[in-house]
């Protein structure tokens, strides 16, 4: 049962039924360690508010009362702000300008609203927690490493937001620098936030075969596996692959990051794996993949979709994006160079590359160098 498009953790239908009916606007995230947990939004771009209480009890109908009355707080309060001009000189003003360049023109629609939806969120924050002054009136002339600083840190607690933080200020400050709004970058000297993380889970071959006892072939879901799996392509271009791709026993296709700025087009032999599977499935007329409805997936979509199957199939810990990096990890061990893996997965840069090929030479080197160790002394 869905509530708002994503799952519900409650296992009764009744239930969940119920839930998505009285509460909407919760959402349901798992993070890669299968760990579920409830929030209340209204909609993209607007703060989550973590819900705690355990469905179905009067406590969750409390604090659900208590999230909708805050975030329709702040959403007319952001409303009666973002009403009046901004302030020339002030970080809105610089944001608003940037929003309106030909260069965040020619991002990708994913990335602009990724970036956009960050910058706001700098520009909602108070300069001081008990200040009612926001970082949207700041002027940019008095804009330090030290305010940026307070930016970051206030995401401390999820390190890739804070990340995410100073990545988005980067390049608005280059913008800016590029023309002749501001004379130095502020956050030149803000470093990130180090962490540890593996990042999404790459697929085990036992992982993989575990999915495909579940989801047999002639299944829309098998059909996904096997375009992720031995094309190696994103998410956002499985959607939009079909048989128009095809030509001559090769896959053949553009792919959609960084298509405004630095199109890459990936040609791929079909694996025979792979045409096996596409024939003895349903496709659609334009993409291999459709909804329910006959119509194709978006990107967003399809990630939710797909993670539902992988659920099915008991594997919680994995994604499509996680199969992109079990491709990278195979094609490297089995003997793929950098430049060849660049050609596969349509990266433009080695350094992507380089770490699936260095990591599978250590692979290769501890191999050997294991069977060194059951030698015997006297063989020496």
């Amino acid at each position: 049962m869905t509530i708002r498009g994503t799952r519900s953790p409650c296992d009764a239908p009744a239930v969940a039924m119920k839930l998505a009916i009285d509460f909407p606007y919760v959402h349901r995230d798992v993070d890669r360690h299968g760990t579920e947990r409830l929030y209340f939004r209204r909609r993209m771009g607007e703060v989550k508010i973590r819900l705690r209480e355990k469905p179905g009890t009067a406590e969750f109908a409390a604090e659900y009362a208590d999230a909708r009355a805050r975030a329709e707080a702040s959403a007319a309060s952001d409303e009666a702000h973002e009403l009046r001009a901004p302030k020339v000189g002030t970080l809105r003003w610089l944001c608003a300008g940037y929003f309106g360049s030909a260069e965040f023109e020619l991002l990708d629609p994913s990335t602009q609203r990724a970036r956009r939806r960050i910058l706001e969120g700098c520009l909602a924050e108070q300069i001081a927690p008990d200040a009612r002054e926001r970082f949207a009136d700041f002027p940019i002339k008095r804009i330090t490493g030290k305010a940026l600083r307070v930016l970051r840190d206030r995401k401390a607690n999820l390190p890739e937001a804070a990340i995410g933080r100073i990545k988005a200020l980067r390049r608005l400050f280059s913008w800016a620098i590029d023309h002749d709004l501001i004379a130095t970058d502020p956050s030149r000297d803000v470093k990130r936030l180090t962490h540890a993380s593996a990042g999404h889970h790459s697929w085990t071959m036992e992982e993989v075969e575990q999915y495909e006892a579940r989801h047999p072939v002639g299944s829309k879901a098998r059909l996904a596996l096997a375009l992720l799996l031995y094309t190696g392509a994103r998410r956002s271009d499985i959607v939009l692959l079909g048989r128009q791709h095809v030509k001559a026993g090769w896959i053949k296709f553009v792919a959609q990051k960084n298509q405004k700025r630095r199109p890459v087009t990936v040609e791929l032999p079909m694996p025979p794996a792979l045409a096996t599977i596409i024939e003895a499935s349903m496709t659609g007329a334009l993409t291999f993949l459709v909804t329910q409805y006959g119509k194709a997936f978006t990107a967003g979509g399809f990630g939710g979709w797909f993670r539902t199957r992988c659920d099915e199939a008991g594997l919680p810990q994995c994604s499509a994006h996680g199969l992109r990096k079990a491709g990278a990890a195979r094609a490297a061990e089995n003997g793929a160079t950098a430049h060849e893996l660049m050609a596969i997965f349509g990266w433009l840069s080695l350094k992507e590359a380089e770490r699936y090929t260095a990591a599978a030479q250590r692979r290769r080197l501890a191999r050997n160098a294991t069977k060194l160790l059951d030698r015997d002394p006297d063989e020496a």
